[in-house]
């Protein structure tokens, strides 16, 4: 089944490309490396502020890591036509860090980070989708969002 035919199974739209809050680009390809500067979670266009462990659960947590899947989707969809593919050219999902806004006794950021790592693996199936990947408990996120996550995707 095409990345596409998955994607409109679930329901989910590709959203475009998010203008940087800083100084930097939302991708870069090196090789067949394509590497997806961190994307924030964002509920209803608006940063998704909270910090697990005080003001969010663990599940909410989840999802706001699945809200940033979608839209690292639609930043790696157009890194894959700048390369002239598209997201059936993605050979692996190689890396996902996930830095998670929580207090210093939440030890769930494994848990949290699952909602992206879940939803790579329904988009582009086992073999693509599986990943290594490292999620961190931090302090403070850009606009006191819940979750930052980036990616590394290997290209055919």
């Amino acid at each position: 089944m095409r990345v596409y035919d998955r994607l409109q199974a679930l329901d989910i739209q590709l959203p475009a490309v998010a203008t940087p809050a800083a100084a930097y680009v939302p991708f870069v390809q090196t090789g067949k490396l394509v590497l997806l500067s961190g994307h924030i979670a964002k509920h209803d266009g608006k940063p998704w502020v909270g910090q697990l462990g005080l003001t969010m659960t663990t599940d909410e947590g989840k999802a706001a890591a699945r809200a940033v899947a979608v839209d690292l989707l639609g930043t790696l969809h157009a890194a894959c036509v700048a390369a002239g593919t598209d997201l059936d050219g993605v050979k692996r999902i190689v890396k996902v860090l996930s830095l998670v806004n929580s207090t210093n006794t939440f030890t769930e950021h494994h848990l949290v980070t699952n909602g992206c790592s879940e939803l790579l693996g329904q988009v582009f199936g086992p073999q693509v989708g599986a990943h290594a990947r490292s999620a961190f408990g931090v302090a403070q996120l850009p606009f006191g969002a819940c979750v930052e996550i980036e990616l590394m995707a290997e290209l055919a």
